[in-house]
């Protein structure tokens, strides 16, 4: 049986950071009803570049079961009421306040299901002055001070995945888990509401950069593929005209990398010691780096740092993603289709995984309704 067979999640959602919270609850063997607008979750109509399907829709709504519901409509509010009835938990990432307005407040819901685990995602939270500001992934990334950290010399960059969706969607999914767990514990079998937004995922993300900047006085550079305070640590182009990577955690990989590279009395040097004297001479540091991946190609020199134990990695394109010989795949059907697509992350030993087909829009909206017709 899957870890989550018997539990139903109404989802309310669409884009990005909902969806991926609970695609991972229909992962894990919950039913989830994922209630789009008559038109459809936006993210479906995203790209058609996975075989003539949205990638992010292929992504995030495998295993759900889909209906379209227009909240206009007293008739889909009160199908909608009594599937939330019927649920453990709901996802819900429409603007602040707008189930209120439909006459489903989210603290009269927990008081008529006291079991119910109730969380709502949003851009910046459910209460503060920003509660009713409009936010999408680039937005936060660059309000919550990423796109300061990332980039060049020449300027601020974004993360090329929506890193702050995808934050808010595990940190929600997280708290969901946990809150199962502790209604399985409690004899009273009470659940418990739950906010996220991707403002405040993503600035738990920030404190490391915040930290040093506000107590060290170290405000993280934009370095590209270098390393703010660990040194060497980036991109160093081989012989050959093929980049490759290299991390130095410690004080004896410096030394064994030195001795790869055929300069073992190196870090004795003043400038060359400690990771601080490294950071702060980062020039000369990376010009010795640099001049010895050049006398090499790059298979030569990963034998060289495989000798040495010295962390590597290529600099992979989206071919060599496709290729890349560590990949665990499945497949997903979307719209009559079979796409692979990359594995979740956690493997379990001893359990094969089963994933469920991409739904098209309303695909289960008379069963649905047939089921739920009447609001209990």
């Amino acid at each position: 049986m899957s870890d989550l067979a018997g539990i139903t999640v109404v989802a309310i959602e669409q884009a990005v950071a909902a969806p991926y919270a609970s695609s991972r609850l229909a992962d894990a063997g919950a039913r989830v009803i994922k209630v789009e607008r008559p038109e459809g979750d936006f993210a479906r109509g995203y790209d058609q570049l996975a075989k003539g399907n949205s990638a992010y829709f292929v992504w995030l709504n495998r295993g759900k079961e889909s209906v379209a519901l227009d909240l206009k409509l007293a008739a889909d509010v009160s199908l909608l009421r009594a599937m939330i009835a019927k649920a453990d938990v709901l996802i819900q990432n429409l603007a602040p306040g707008v189930l209120s307005r439909l006459g489903l407040p989210l603290d009269e819901l927990s008081r008529k299901h006291p079991s119910l685990i109730t969380c709502s995602i949003s851009g910046y939270g459910e209460e503060g002055p920003w509660r009713d500001q409009k936010a999408y992934d680039l937005l936060i990334q660059a309000e919550s001070g990423l796109c300061a950290i990332n980039g060049t010399a020449e300027g601020p960059a974004r993360v090329g995945v929506s890193v702050c969706d995808i934050a808010a969607g595990m940190s929600a999914h997280a708290a969901i888990l946990q809150a199962l767990f502790a209604r399985e514990r409690d004899p009273d079998r009470r659940g418990r509401s739950i906010a996220v937004s991707l403002f405040h995922a993503m600035a738990d993300w920030m404190n490391v950069p915040m930290m040093q900047h506000r107590y060290g006085g170290a405000t993280p550079g934009r370095l590209g593929l270098k390393h703010p305070t660990i040194a060497p640590y980036g991109a160093f182009e081989c012989g050959d005209g093929k980049p490759l990577l290299i991390s130095i955690q410690n004080e004896q990989e410096w030394v064994r990398l030195c001795a790869a590279l055929g300069k073992p009395d190196l870090p004795q040097q003043e400038g060359f010691g400690s990771n601080a004297e490294r950071v702060a001479n980062r020039d000369a540091v990376d010009g010795f780096v640099g001049d010895a991946f050049l006398r090499a190609d790059r298979e030569t020199m990963i034998e060289r740092l495989t000798d040495a134990r010295i962390a590597y990695g290529r600099l992979s394109s989206l071919d060599d993603l496709v290729a890349h010989p560590q990949n665990n795949w499945i497949t997903v059907e979307a719209g009559g289709q079979e796409i692979d697509v990359l594995s979740p992350a956690a493997i379990v030993s001893g359990q094969a995984a089963v994933f469920g087909e991409v739904p098209a829009l309303d695909q289960h909206g008379l069963g649905l309704r047939a089921e739920f017709g009447e609001d209990d």
